[in-house]
């Protein structure tokens, strides 16, 4: 009995420890100089379960401060040096994770984020997890080259499209857009930003295109050569309209007959005799139905006649007796 009262105590304490939320977050993070960082923290919502407090804390002299609060009044950033630049999510319910802006050096830290939750018996359950952020002064990365059009780097003339460049390093990054020439001859610098837009792309605009990144740390990055070209509609459009076409009757002839029946023929494009041509006579089928209607109105008129006779013969004898 004392054996079985240990295993069910066990088993509570083991759904008990395993039925909370559990809070996840890598062990470190890096970002770069300038640039921006989320740090992830998340949890898997359980029924029942209602998140009450969210902290995340810093380090100061190897003490840990809060650096940011949310509670039921909203959120509370508690330290001036984050103001601006701290923001937690709150779109994805389990998700509380950290966005700083614009890193500084001195931010590299230990931050640790914490999670209050109310029980279904309405105790309160506290999980954390600490994270390691790191900032490096990044050097520029080799830049790419995409667009946003369904084209592709092909496109109708006329269009409105744009070639965007893109690095990834500590900001702020400098972008220049060039066109390449002759083989003598040097590349000519087109624009000075991450964006080249054509607004109304001409067949002139063809070329090679490449750009270059320049970051805070490191060399001047260049992109790889792109081939862009700009199709001259109007050419298409001519070439269209000056091939030889062959001009089809538009006619469609349609006959109905009503009779005792109902029934529709339809000619759509036929290429054999028609009434409108001189010389040529009804089709044979239309023949046979006119024959057939006049043999069928002369039966029945010459037994209409004969009734009519026999009747008067009859009614001559009857009067001669």
């Amino acid at each position: 009995m004392r054996l079985l009262l240990d295993l069910l105590l066990l088993g509570h304490l083991t759904m008990v420890t395993y039925g909370h939320p559990i809070l996840e977050a890598p062990e470190s993070v890096t970002g770069p100089w300038k640039g921006d960082v989320n740090i992830p923290c998340t949890y898997g919502p359980l029924q029942g379960y209602t998140q009450v407090l969210v902290k995340w804390l810093g380090e100061r002299d190897l003490d840990p401060v809060t650096i940011f609060l949310h509670d039921s009044s909203g959120d509370h950033i508690q330290q001036a040096k984050y103001r601006g630049r701290l923001q937690v999510s709150h779109k994805v319910p389990g998700d509380v994770s950290l966005q700083l802006n614009t890193l500084e050096m001195d931010d590299r830290s230990h931050y640790t984020c914490e999670v209050t939750w109310q029980t279904p018996n309405g105790n309160q359950v506290v999980k954390d997890k600490i994270i390691e952020l790191r900032v490096q002064k990044v050097s520029v990365s080799k830049p790419t080259v995409t667009t946003g059009s369904g084209y592709g780097f092909t496109v109708p003339q006329g269009m409105r499209i744009s070639l965007q460049c893109q690095a990834w390093g500590s900001p702020p990054i400098s972008y220049v857009w060039y066109k390449e020439q002759t083989v003598t001859q040097e590349p000519i610098k087109v624009v000075g930003s991450s964006t080249l837009l054509f607004k109304h792309a001409v067949v002139a605009d063809s070329g090679s295109y490449f750009c270059t990144a320049k970051g805070r740390v490191g060399s001047e990055q260049r992109s790889d050569i792109v081939k862009f070209v700009v199709k001259d509609s109007s050419k298409s459009l001519k070439t269209n309209t000056e091939t030889p076409t062959t001009m089809q009757s538009p006619l469609k002839a349609t006959s109905t007959v009503t009779s005792f029946w109902k029934w529709t023929t339809e000619v759509d494009g036929y290429s054999g005799d028609t009434s409108a041509e001189t010389g040529k006579g009804l089709p044979t089928f239309s023949i046979i139905l006119i024959i057939s209607l006049c043999c069928m109105m002369v039966s029945i008129l010459a037994y209409v006649m004969l009734c009519w006779k026999t009747s008067q013969q009859e009614h001559v004898c009857e009067v001669a007796r």
